[in-house]
């Protein structure tokens, strides 16, 4: 599972259905939630999660996609398997992992010290934990 420390931007709502956008490594990110909890309101600190397998690569794209969570990358390491590929992306300081299928990675031409985009879909960003400082 992908950790990312973010903090809580914006909060919008109507009913039951949250928007909640983060500040992470000067990029917004976008999470859809039903029920939020108290603990999440506006500047406070959170952890993120988002599993491997939801993470999509780009690269050398144009043209607009409906992801809400498109996040500069490089390409830390990469490790092609018979079916899927272990990518590791670096973000700043962090690193992401995103596992795609071989047939894709070896499509794409994907290598080391490549510029990417990740590509997250905002239902499938989570709010892991607070951080209480």
């Amino acid at each position: 599972m992908n950790e990312i420390v973010a903090t809580i931007s914006q909060i919008d709502n109507i009913e039951n259905l949250n928007i909640v956008q983060f500040e992470f490594n000067n990029q917004i990110l976008k999470m859809m939630s039903l029920d939020l909890s108290d603990k999440i309101v506006k500047s406070q600190k959170v952890i993120l999660a988002v599993k491997p397998t939801h993470i999509a690569i780009g690269k050398d794209v144009s043209g607009q996609l409906s992801y809400s969570n498109q996040i500069k990358a490089t390409i830390k390491e990469i490790e092609e398997g018979k079916l899927l590929t272990n990518i590791l992306a670096e973000v700043g300081e962090i690193t992401l992992q995103s596992i795609i299928t071989t047939s894709s990675s070896q499509r794409m031409n994907l290598k080391k010290n490549d510029e990417i985009i990740l590509y997250i879909k905002a239902s499938d960003l989570s709010i892991l934990d607070v951080i209480n400082d």
